[in-house]
C-alpha cells in the first residue's frame, strides 16, 4: 500500500514542473520539522534529501522496514498506539503533491525518532518514576539515527537497536509465553485455601495440583492427595519464586501461586523497560545485585560463577537501596565503621542524650580527629544541626561492619560487606539494613575476587586478615557493580524467575508505562 500511494502520487505531480515540485518539497519539509531542532537541522544539513518517501530502492527499504518495526513493537511491550502506524498510512495515501510529500516525510522521521528511542533506552526516563532508580540513561543525539539508518541496512538496523544481551532474549520469549497462555486461559481457578501442606486431601489440593501443572511444574494426574510428587513442585515453584523451599504450601507461597499469569506479564513488560534503561555493555566480568532477590553474584561470560545471599536496604524513607552501577576498586580488610552522618544524628545522638554510655562500643571524635571522652560531652546541648562529633567503630569481630568491606566509591555511600548479624540472612525477605549491602558469604565472596589476581586467594586474604589492622587490598582490575531491581528475571538455561516488588518500584514503573499507552491489550483470559 506505501508503494501504491507514492506511485499514485508520482503520477499525479509529474504534470508540474521538478524544479517546482523539488522546491514545495523541501519547503514543506522545513516547515514540518521546523518545531524540532535536531531533525530541522539533520534535514538542512542533508539539503532536505528524502529518508523515506523517494523512490529509489533505498527510500523504500527504509519506508518498509520502518512499518515492519512499528508492527514488531508489540512484541517488546512498547506502546504501538504511539507510533500510530494507520495515521501514518493513510497520511502516505492521501498524498496528492510535492507539499503532500514532505509533511508525509517528516511524519515518518518523527515516528522512526520515537520508536528508535524506545527500542534502546526505553519509553520512560527513570529519574522521573523511580527516585530509587539512580543509573542514568544514556541517550542518543537524534541525528545519528538518522544518520545510520540513511547507510545502514534499515532491518539490521532495527534489530540492533533492542538490547542485544541474552536477558533481554529471554524475557521477550516469557513474554510470548505467557501471552499465549493467557490467550488459552491462563492458570485456572485459584486455590482457595490459605495455606495446605503435604497428607492433605480435598477439592483445594486437586486446586493446586491443577494450577501447579497449568504453569508446567507437574505432569496431570489423577491423585487427590498432596503427595510427594506435588511437593516436589511446590518446592520447585517456590525455588523459582525466592521462597523457602520447604514443599510446603504456606500462606506466602500460596500468595504467589494465586498470583495471576496477567500480573506476571506486567512484570516482565516491566523487566523488558528496565533492560532498555541498561543498554549498555555491563562487563565480560561483573558483580550483580538484585534488590528483590536478596542476592549478590559474580557473572562472568553471562555465567554465575558465585553466588551469595545479601541483606539490602529497609523498605523505609531513604534506607532503600538505590539502583546504579559504579565499579568495584578495592576491598577493606578489618574495617572501621565510618558511622554515616544520618545515623549518627538520627540514631545515636537521642541515644546518647538519654545514657550518654549507650553503644560503648562507639567511639567519638571532634573535628581535628581527637577522640573525646564522653564525660566530656554535654550531649543535650546538641540536635542534629549542630552535633559536632563524628563516631566510629574500632576493626574487631563486633564491628557493624563485619570483617570486610567491598568498596565501589560513590556519593551515595553503598557498598558491600560482611556482618556479624548472620541470623537475618536466613529470613525469607531480607531487607533490614541503612541501605549498603550484607553479604552472607563475604569472605568466599573476597576469594572469587582475589581469584583474578592471585594463585593463592584465600591465604593472601586471610595473611591481612590475622593482623586484626585495617588494610586496603586494591583490585588489579576494577570490576563493574551493577545493583538492579527485577521482579522478572531469568537464568542463563532460560528458566524464568519471579520475585515480590519489596520496594514498590515495578508497580510505579507498570502504572507510569499504562499512561504511556503499554498495555496487556489483547491478551485475554
Amino acid at each position: 500500500m506505501i508503494a501504491l500511494a507514492i506511485v499514485v502520487l508520482v503520477y499525479i505531480v509529474t504534470t508540474a514542473p521538478v524544479a517546482a515540485q523539488v522546491t514545495a518539497f523541501k519547503q514543506a519539509v522545513a516547515e514540518a520539522a521546523s518545531d524540532d531542532r535536531d531533525l530541522a537541522g539533520y534535514y538542512r544539513d542533508n539539503a532536505y534529501a528524502s529518508l523515506w518517501t523517494g523512490q529509489t530502492p533505498e527510500d523504500q527499504a527504509r519506508r518498509k522496514a520502518l512499518f515492519a518495526a512499528i508492527a514488531g513493537a508489540k512484541a517488546h511491550g512498547l506502546p504501538t498506539d504511539r507510533y500510530d502506524p494507520e495515521g501514518l498510512m493513510e497520511q502516505l495515501k492521501a498524498v496528492r503533491s510535492a507539499r503532500d510529500l514532505g509533511f508525509a516525510e517528516v511524519a515518518m522521521s518523527k515516528t522512526f525518532l520515537r520508536l528508535a528511542s524506545d527500542l534502546q533506552t526505553g519509553v520512560l526516563k527513570p529519574a522521573n518514576v523511580v527516585p530509587g532508580n539512580k543509573r542514568a540513561v544514556v541517550e542518543r543525539d537524534p541525528t545519528t539515527y538518522l544518520s545510520e539508518v540513511k547507510y545502514a541496512d534499515p532491518r539490521r538496523f532495527f534489530r540492533s537497536l533492542a538490547p542485544q544481551t541474552n536477558e533481554y532474549a529471554r524475557l521477550m520469549k516469557e513474554k510470548a509465553r505467557l501471552e499465549h497462555l493467557i490467550a488459552q486461559g491462563g492458570w485456572g481457578k485459584t486455590v482457595s485455601a490459605k495455606s495446605l501442606e503435604p497428607g492433605q486431601t480435598g477439592p483445594a489440593v486437586l486446586a493446586l495440583r491443577d494450577r501447579l501443572v497449568a504453569m508446567g511444574y507437574l505432569t496431570r494426574n489423577a491423585s487427590g492427595r498432596y503427595d510427594a510428587a506435588l511437593q516436589n513442585a511446590v518446592q520447585t515453584f517456590q525455588e523459582n519464586h525466592g521462597l523457602e523451599e520447604d514443599g510446603t504450601a504456606g500462606a506466602g507461597t500460596m500468595t504467589e501461586i494465586n498470583t495471576s499469569a496477567e500480573e506476571r506479564l506486567k512484570s516482565v513488560m516491566v523487566a523488558l523497560e528496565r533492560e532498555r534503561w541498561f543498554n549498555r555493555e555491563r562487563g565480560t566480568r561483573h558483580i550483580l545485585v538484585n534488590l528483590t532477590d536478596f542476592t549478590a553474584r559474580i557473572i562472568k561470560d553471562d555465567r554465575q560463577v558465585f553466588t551469595t545471599r545479601s541483606v539490602v536496604g529497609k523498605n523505609v524513607g531513604d534506607r532503600r537501596t538505590p539502583e546504579f552501577s559504579d565499579e568495584m576498586e578495592f576491598m577493606v580488610i578489618n574495617p572501621t565503621w565510618h558511622v554515616p552522618r544520618s545515623i549518627t544524628v538520627k540514631e545515636y545522638l537521642p541515644m546518647m542524650k538519654k545514657n550518654r554510655n549507650a553503644a560503648g562500643h562507639l567511639k567519638l571524635y571532634d573535628r581535628r580527629g581527637r577522640a573525646v571522652s564522653r564525660g566530656a560531652i554535654n550531649f543535650g546541648a546538641y540536635n542534629a544541626r549542630n552535633f559536632p562529633y563524628s563516631i566510629k567503630q574500632p576493626p574487631s569481630s563486633r564491628n557493624a561492619l563485619g570483617l570486610v568491606k567491598f568498596m565501589f566509591p560513590n556519593k551515595y555511600n553503598i557498598y558491600l560487606h560482611d556482618t556479624p548479624s548472620k541470623n537475618l540472612f536466613l529470613r525469607e525477605t531480607r531487607a533490614y539494613s541503612h541501605g549498603c549491602i550484607r553479604l552472607q558469604q563475604p569472605f568466599e565472596f573476597a576469594y572469587a575476587l582475589l581469584a583474578d589476581q592471585s594463585d593463592d586467594p584465600e591465604g593472601l586474604f586471610h595473611s591481612k586478615l590475622r593482623t586484626g589492622s585495617e588494610t586496603k587490598v586494591m583490585l588489579e582490575r576494577p570490576i563493574p557493580v551493577h545493583i538492579i531491581y527485577r521482579t522478572a528475571f531469568t537464568t542463563p538455561q532460560g528458566k524464568a524467575q519471579y520475585r515480590r516488588d519489596v520496594y514498590g518500584r515495578d508497580n510505579v514503573i507498570w502504572n507510569a508505562l499504562s499512561k504511556a499507552g503499554v498495555s496487556l491489550a489483547g491478551v485475554q483470559g
